[in-house]
């Protein structure tokens, strides 16, 4: 199994215009990244195909997108403003801060970690014996501090504890407070989902590994409400289909896997949950969790609400509270873990080619069209003709800047699909050549039938 190099990827988001550090000319902004031009294609084409498997090729799941701005007491009820946290122990030479989970790992024997339930709620106690070193420095360990890591904010000009606000950290609640919207809209019959994409905020305390862990991140969340007897089931059912998503849009089987939560682990709300994990080069790390949330979600926010979140069945005439599976997604972690496995390279005679073999769903671009002369106004004249009317069906750029060799090679590098070269030979015959990005093989095709040839070969 082959663990691929961050820095190449690093560097290779970099120079191709993927992804660049956020506020670059002003020194940057740490852990904060901005999407370039193919970058962005790249995340859009994942976010398409994600809702395209869990909205469109369903009849049971409906998109929403709901504000990142919400009521307050929403967070109160969701158990964020008592349990959002991160317990963090800090060096007290170094500076450097470790969470709790962490150190755990490094002194087994010197950190427990337990499930207790006070006062009705479920939650994660933990306890330092002894002195711990730091695993940087050597220095000594302080106290373990809790940190929420929800980010503040607030409504209107004054900023005060009444106009107090959080930017959301997580899409799943604005989900669960628009339950009896949708049944109320769209009458559905369990069981059924609510499938969203959006923008979340973490004050994570020790962010890193690129765009694996940031403050500001996207998600691709579906909360499936099912009957409490078929929760356990239909849990399974959804590992299955989120782990057969990443590998359709062609990820390494051998990268990836599931590792279900042990009962230590698990969140207050959960039941049971299982990650699906990726083998980056600093390890196996999740992308993705699939959860049981049980009734936890709408019960609290019936009682922090008032209003009644049951489902009810006219046919059985029973009122109950359905159980929420969640599956879970990180969009930048995705992208990440897709241009890692994505990234390859080969020996070409005294070369090393460079090339992102991304899915044909995913690649940014699919057609580059090339004129081999750069000197020949003709060649150029038809090039550009030709990429103006395959703009029209496919994503395609044009481009002349340098010699042919090279274009070849910074296409590879993008993961465009196929392209298309303008000739001298082109002038006379009507033909172009069309070069396959995974097997470097050339085909002479018809410029009158170049749309319906590339139409076959992207379907």
């Amino acid at each position: 199994m082959e663990v691929k190099s961050m820095d190449k990827v690093v560097s290779l988001c970099k120079r191709r215009g993927f992804i660049f550090q956020s506020s670059e000319i002003y020194g940057g902004l740490s852990n904060t990244w901005d999407y370039g031009p193919y970058g962005v294609e790249l995340k859009n084409n994942l976010k398409r195909a994600w809702w395209k498997a869990n909205v469109y090729e369903r009849d049971d799941i409906y998109g929403m997108d709901a504000a990142i701005l919400m009521h307050p007491k929403v967070w109160e009820a969701s158990g964020h403003i008592d349990n959002f946290f991160d317990v963090m122990l800090d060096c007290n030479k170094c500076k450097k801060r470790f969470r709790i989970d962490q150190v755990q790992q490094k002194y087994p024997d010197k950190v427990v970690m337990e499930t207790v339930t006070i006062e009705g709620k479920t939650c994660v106690q933990s306890q330092v014996i002894g002195t711990l070193k730091c695993f940087e420095c050597d220095g000594e360990l302080g106290m373990a501090r809790k940190f929420n890591l929800m980010f503040k904010t607030f409504q209107g000009p004054v900023e005060d504890r009444a106009n107090l606000l959080f930017m959301r950290p997580e899409t799943a609640q604005g989900m669960f407070v628009n339950f009896s919207n949708v049944l109320d809209s769209r009458h559905p019959k369990l069981p059924f989902g609510l499938a969203q994409i959006g923008k979340a905020f973490r004050n994570e305390i020790t962010p890193g590994n690129f765009t694996f862990r940031t403050r500001e991140f996207e998600q691709m969340e579906i909360e499936y409400f099912v009957r409490p007897e078929d929760a356990d089931k239909k849990l399974e059912e959804w590992v299955e289909a989120r782990f057969g998503w990443y590998l359709n849009l062609g990820m390494t089987k051998e990268n990836l896997r599931k590792r279900p939560h042990a009962k230590d682990e698990l969140a207050h709300y959960a039941k049971a949950c299982t990650d699906i994990e990726y083998n980056f080069s600093f390890g196996w790390s999740e992308l993705e969790g699939i959860a049981n949330r049980t009734d936890f979600d709408l019960k609290q926010h019936a009682a922090g609400s008032g209003k009644d979140l049951q489902y009810f069945n006219n046919v059985t005439n029973e009122r109950f509270y359905p159980y929420i599976i969640e599956p879970s997604g990180g969009v930048d972690r995705s992208v990440l873990a897709f241009m890692v496995d994505s990234y390859s390279e080969e020996q070409v005679k005294n070369d090393i080619r460079v090339v992102l073999k991304l899915h044909k769903d995913l690649a940014p671009v699919k057609i580059a069209v090339l004129p081999l002369l750069r000197n020949r106004p003709e060649i150029v004249e038809l090039a550009k003709k030709i990429a103006h009317d395959l703009k029209k069906s496919f994503v395609t750029v044009y481009d002349d800047t340098g010699a042919i060799g090279k274009l070849y090679r910074r296409q590879d590098e993008v993961g465009t699909l196929y392209c298309v070269t303008v000739d001298v030979q082109t002038l006379e015959d009507r033909e172009v050549t069309v070069r396959d990005r995974d097997t470097m093989l050339q085909e002479r095709i018809g410029i009158d039938r170049l749309k319906e040839y590339l139409s076959e070969k992207l379907s």
